[in-house]
């Protein structure tokens, strides 16, 4: 398995969990193993140590020098466009997506199964007619190279079957041999 994403001056990162869950900053130092100094100067995230487990590395990197000050995180961040690049990216529009359906009333969750009715019914009236049209396309061609018809072979008459007579009387069981 070959990394792409390493820890890195400048990385930016995803909060997964505590207390700024779902924010994004940029790892300004690297303190030890375990943790890292970081900066979220666009997402209100002050500058603090910060664990690696909380955080999610991401594709972005800025450009600036160790231990750097926060406007100059700023002016790297915001010359990057690191806010409208995440804004974009897979990830967080499948964390929007979970969160608007996690927001959703009974009412819209109504109109969300109507829709996905609706629109099943559409798919399966058209793959119907696809269906037919290319069932009789393969009849036709077929039936296109038989020229003639083969003669019909006469059935034998059917043998008459003899009137049902009356049902069978039913058997009366024995009784059971007592102890």
């Amino acid at each position: 398995m070959v990394f792409k994403r390493f820890v890195e001056i400048g990385r930016v990162a995803f909060i997964s969990f505590g207390p700024h869950a779902g924010k994004l900053v940029a790892i300004v130092d690297v303190i030890d193993q375990n943790r890292a100094l970081v900066d979220g100067p666009c997402s209100g995230v002050r500058r603090q140590a910060m664990p690696f487990k909380c955080m999610q590395l991401t594709d972005f990197v800025l450009k600036f020098p160790h231990s750097a000050r926060q406007k100059c995180v700023r002016v790297a961040w915001e010359k990057e466009n690191i806010n409208e690049k995440w804004a974009a990216t897979r990830w967080a529009k499948k964390i929007e997506a979970r969160e608007k359906k996690a927001k959703m009333t009974d009412f819209d969750r109504y109109k969300v199964m109507k829709a996905k009715r609706m629109r099943n019914r559409i798919i399966k009236h058209e793959m119907k007619k696809l269906q037919k049209m290319a069932s009789n396309k393969g009849k036709k061609t077929e039936k296109a190279p038989k020229t003639e018809k083969a003669p019909k072979k006469e059935k034998a008459p059917k043998k008459e079957k003899a009137p049902k007579s009356e049902k069978a009387p039913k058997l009366e069981k024995a009784p059971k041999a007592q102890k």
